[in-house]
């Protein structure tokens, strides 16, 4: 990424220009077919995924840079966290700001999360604490968890919503009750330095955090235990992580202008995906094997989801999760007969 620029990977890329200063986060819609992204230009900016066009004007009413920004997962709001110690709900459809800004954090919202159900915010900022707010009414939902002892850099959801995990500028990570705000069990501790970014994996077993002491660590959200040895690689201070919707991989990113993406947990062979040889649909939507023959078609919005030829995630309505489609047990052929016998035990 780079500065006022945001760059669609992989390649080619597309150069997407109308910041006025740096990028500091982005945030996909649930459906794929949108990019909102935050910037020290104080302003939010959403933009078509597929084209690289922005998407209407800039949601402006920060008076500071702006540091995190998500989508809710109906889709239909964004969230912002900002220098200016507020966090903002804004109409992703219009833009426009939806009621007051949300205000009780006394130093900047280095980042903001939506509960998996859509009904509750979570905020952690400079002022070592971490906040729930109720996501209708803008409301605080009790006291300020409290516990660390730095900033809180990262907060985000377990996928079932009764957790919330945080990483902190004292090489902490924490897990929290997300209906109660009591800390469960003790600080994961282990990183050297301080903690920029943790995320669960999708099926909540896992933890993951990214730190200044360049690693990757892995964790066992129940015990609060380490999985295997720290994973290294990049040479600056690691900026974020992330897990794969398959659970298979992680990406990590820094500084060092590399992304890595590396195995995290025993992985499913497919046949199916090695059968295909092909990784998008074409301009019409139908991915094909290697011989150009027609294997399934992928509607317009849900292309976006596309993650391998083995795994679709398809948006539906419901706030609470996405599907995912593996076709790895998937039997195909030139004629229905030879599909059916295939697929016989």
């Amino acid at each position: 990424m780079q500065r006022g620029k945001l760059l669609s990977w992989p390649e080619p890329p597309l150069e997407w220009i109308g910041h006025e200063s740096g990028v500091n986060c982005i945030s996909y819609s649930p459906n794929g077919c949108y990019i909102a992204t935050g910037s020290d230009d104080k302003m939010i900016r959403i933009w078509d995924a597929e084209t690289g066009d922005a998407v209407g004007k800039p949601l402006k009413g920060h008076t500071d840079r702006v540091w995190s920004v998500a989508y809710s997962p109906d889709g239909w709001h964004i969230i912002s966290g900002s220098d200016d110690k507020t966090i903002r709900i804004w109409n992703a459809e219009t833009g426009s700001a939806v009621g007051n800004p949300l205000e009780g954090h006394t130093g900047e919202v280095c980042s903001v999360a939506y509960s998996p159900d859509g009904r509750h915010i979570t905020s952690g900022s400079a002022d070592k604490t971490i906040r729930i707010w109720n996501a209708e009414t803008g409301s605080a939902v009790g006291n300020p968890l409290e516990g660390h002892t730095g900033e809180v850099c990262s907060v985000a959801y377990s996928p079932d919503g009764r957790h919330i995990i945080s990483g902190s500028r004292d090489k902490t990570i924490r897990i929290w009750n997300a209906e109660t705000g009591s800390a469960v069990g003790k600080p994961l501790e282990g990183h050297t330095g301080e903690v920029y970014s943790v995320a669960y994996s999708p099926d909540g077993r896992h933890t993951i955090s990214g730190s200044d002491d360049k690693t990757v660590r892995i964790w066992n959200a129940e015990t609060g235990s380490a999985v295997g040895k720290p994973l290294a690689g990049h040479t600056p201070p690691m900026a974020s992580v992330a897990n794969s919707p398959d659970a298979q991989y992680i990406i990590s990113e820094s500084s060092d202008r590399a992304i890595h993406s590396r195995d995290s947990f025993p992985q499913i062979t497919s046949r199916f995906t090695s059968y295909i040889g092909a990784e998008r649909p074409d301009q019409e939507g139908w991915v094909r094997d290697p011989g150009g023959g027609l294997l399934y078609w992928v509607p317009h919005d849900c292309r976006a989801g596309l993650h391998s030829p083995a795994l679709l995630t398809i948006p539906l309505t419901s706030p609470v999760r996405s599907i995912y489609l593996h076709f790895d047990e998937c039997a195909f052929g030139r004629s229905w007969t030879q599909i059916s016998n295939s697929a016989r035990p």
